[in-house]
């Protein structure tokens, strides 16, 4: 939200970033509550495009296996957000988020970087709310008794949230790790046991790192803007419930967290990128790009999208990602993944000089010097471990 005390007026943001929701609903609910001007903004677009897509190029994954879905929407949403304050005049926005995580962190520090003298209101950080609110429990009584509709229940004691990228939940029953998460959890993605027995095979062709068109390869149906090759990915990834993990990850702030998220098109995406990049880019900028890789996903999860190291990470990456163009096929199915085949104008691979069967433009015999070479340091090594052992 954002508000403006001069006026004495309230101003409700909500982004639309994929997630189902009643929109309609929200908007009464807003003005019911008070809200002056309501604000509902379709973001979808320029979410996948200019957020999804570059930590797609990073092959961005925090800790080995988070995708970050959350943590990407934060900005995007944010970014919004700080622009309508901007135009509405307003000194103060407001958020949602609680005291203990991390996205108190993500919106904030982005609200300050493009609103540097903005004020933020944040309940849950405020004594007098959360003494007053101690936790669900407390919410859900006051929401019932004041009317106000909230989508978590006893029955589903656990909070949820989610975008077009994915859907994560966390707390609740969730908050001991040891306990497995309920069948029903889940649902962008169907359990793997139940999905269809055939797999659907996609070709995805990249440009510069990103995807530009997705076929179908036995129905002949394909995809090439960004926001539908995402949600068309999203539905066979779901289909085949790809992308579920369960993990306990570490907290900006400090702690640990148990989360789980299903992440059905990126996972699919992740696949396929990596196999086209490293088709396609030198050995050499491969590894410096693999830790910028792990940098810019370790700035994402903290809430430093709009700053200068975060700039110049992805400005690398972007570089990059310029002749990592080509075409991925792919099977999806139970779960699972699976690369079939690659091709590319712009490959590295080269079948003649990597056959068995032609020498092409190499000279086996030169190989002899590499290893003795590279044998050096290795004969030292041992050589300092022989003359320490016969001193003990």
């Amino acid at each position: 939200s954002t508000h403006e005390p001069l006026f004495g007026k309230t101003l409700l943001y909500i982004a639309n970033i994929g997630q189902h929701e009643d929109f309609d609903a929200a908007r009464k609910k807003a003005e019911k509550l008070g809200a002056k001007k309501v604000f509902i903004e379709d973001l979808r677009s320029e979410f996948v495009q200019e957020f999804i897509w570059p930590a797609l190029q990073a092959n961005a994954v925090y800790e080995d296996r988070y995708l970050l879905g959350t943590s990407i929407a934060r900005p995007c949403i944010a970014r919004r957000q700080v622009q309508i304050a901007r135009s509405e005049g307003a000194q103060y926005v407001s958020h949602g988020a609680t005291g203990k995580g991390n996205d108190q962190i993500r919106f904030e520090l982005t609200c300050y970087a493009l609103y540097p003298h903005v004020q933020v209101i944040a309940p849950w950080r405020i004594p007098e709310f959360y003494s007053r609110f101690r936790g669900r429990k407390d919410l859900m009584e006051y929401a019932e008794t004041h009317g106000i509709p909230v989508p978590v229940t006893p029955r589903a004691p656990w909070s949820m949230d989610a975008n077009l990228m994915h859907i994560s939940y966390e707390s609740g029953i969730l908050e001991n790790p040891k306990n497995h998460a309920p069948s029903d959890l889940y649902q962008m993605t169907t359990n793997p046991e139940d999905s269809p027995n055939e797999p659907d095979v996609l070709e995805i062709d990249f440009a510069k790192g990103v995807p530009v068109k997705v076929t179908h390869v036995k129905e002949g149906k394909s995809k090439d803007t960004a926001l539908e090759i995402f949600c068309y990915l999203n539905e066979i990834g779901g289909k085949h419930g790809v992308g579920r993990i369960d993990i306990v990850e570490n907290r900006f702030i400090g702690m640990k967290s148990r989360g789980i998220y299903e992440t059905p098109g990126g996972t699919i995406l992740l696949h396929a990128h990596l196999d086209i990049e490293t088709f396609t880019m030198d050995r050499e900028v491969r590894k410096i790009k693999q830790g910028l890789g792990i940098k810019l996903s370790e700035l994402i999860y903290n809430g430093f999208w709009y700053s200068p190291e975060c700039e110049f990470v992805r400005h690398c990456i972007d570089k990059s990602q310029e002749n990592v163009e080509g075409r991925v096929q792919l099977s999806v199915f139970k779960g699972q993944v699976y690369i079939l085949g690659r091709e590319s104008p712009k490959s590295l691979y080269n079948e003649e000089l990597v056959s068995m069967d032609v020498q092409g433009d190499y000279d086996p015999s030169d190989a002899s010097g590499f290893i003795r070479i590279n044998a050096v340091r290795l004969r030292e090594h041992n050589r300092l471990q022989g003359a320490a052992q016969k001193k003990h």
